[in-house]
């Protein structure tokens, strides 16, 4: 069937390894709106770093944000979904992250949170383009529930915790290790794949009218459930597994390519 709907991933996917759109990007996606496709990001990053790229792009739809925990049209600034952590085990998160001195942030109402600004805090600013508040001792005392938490670090101390997430955490949420140096948590219920789902029954599209394109493990969901799935050349092994087809790697316009071959 005719393919209706593209959801695409932002990071090492639409974008190349200087954070940018590349032109032939913006050409093709711009002639697959012309076609009267549904073009839309679905990223684990905050909506405020999100909208920057749908700006570029002049797509007005909603916009998959935290890995689905926020689905958020950027020009009407309409909410249409929104599934924040459980606040008692965002806290009991924090307070393990704590004790072991693991460095941990976190999204409160499309604000970045940080116990204090240290090098990994700048260095997610400069990634993302967006600015962290420091709260202190409060930052382990939330009071309203966040939309997404993210640990980082070294891809050895990053191991490590993904191991004590296993036993200490469980299935109480959901966790994925996006990156070598990312953990991201989420609500247990909240994936790209359930996200894109909401999206294309509100639209009327059928599964298998949909696209969708990635390269790590947060972008299986949304892969597993799209009727063509792509994955780019540099995505993880275990992405490319489940994908029906790999483009060309985030370097060389593979997001353009996959849509000029199967959607236009």
């Amino acid at each position: 069937m005719a393919i209706k709907l593209i959801a695409i991933d932002l990071d090492d996917t639409l974008l190349d390894s200087e954070r940018k759109i590349s032109e032939r990007n913006k050409r093709a996606i711009a002639a697959a709106i012309a076609q009267g496709i549904t073009v839309t990001i679905a990223t684990g990053r905050m909506y405020p770093s999100a909208r920057i790229y749908a700006e570029q792009l002049n797509i007005d739809v909603p916009l998959i944000t935290y890995n689905g925990g926020v689905i958020r049209s950027w020009q009407s600034g309409e909410v249409l979904y929104h599934r924040p952590i459980e606040l008692a085990d965002a806290q009991a998160i924090l307070e393990l992250f704590r004790q072991k001195g693991w460095y941990m942030q976190s999204y409160v109402d499309d604000v970045l949170y940080v116990d204090e600004f240290g090098e990994m805090a700048h260095r997610y600013e400069r990634l993302t383009g967006i600015k962290a508040v420091a709260l202190g001792e409060d930052f382990y005392h939330p009071q309203t529930p966040p939309t997404k938490m993210l640990a980082l670090g070294d891809p050895s101390v990053v191991s490590e915790i993904a191991k004590i997430m296993e036993t200490e955490v469980g299935e109480r949420v959901c966790w994925m290790r996006s990156k070598p140096q990312y953990i991201e948590i989420i609500h247990s219920e909240v994936n790209k794949g359930r996200a894109v789902d909401f999206l294309a029954k509100r639209m009327g599209i059928e599964s298998d009218e949909v696209m969708a394109i990635g390269d790590s493990p947060n972008d299986l969901a949304m892969l597993k459930y799209a009727g063509l799935s792509v994955a780019m050349e540099n995505a993880d092994d275990c992405v490319k597994e489940v994908s029906k087809v790999v483009t060309a790697h985030h370097d060389q316009d593979g997001v353009a390519a996959a849509i000029e071959k199967y959607a236009l």
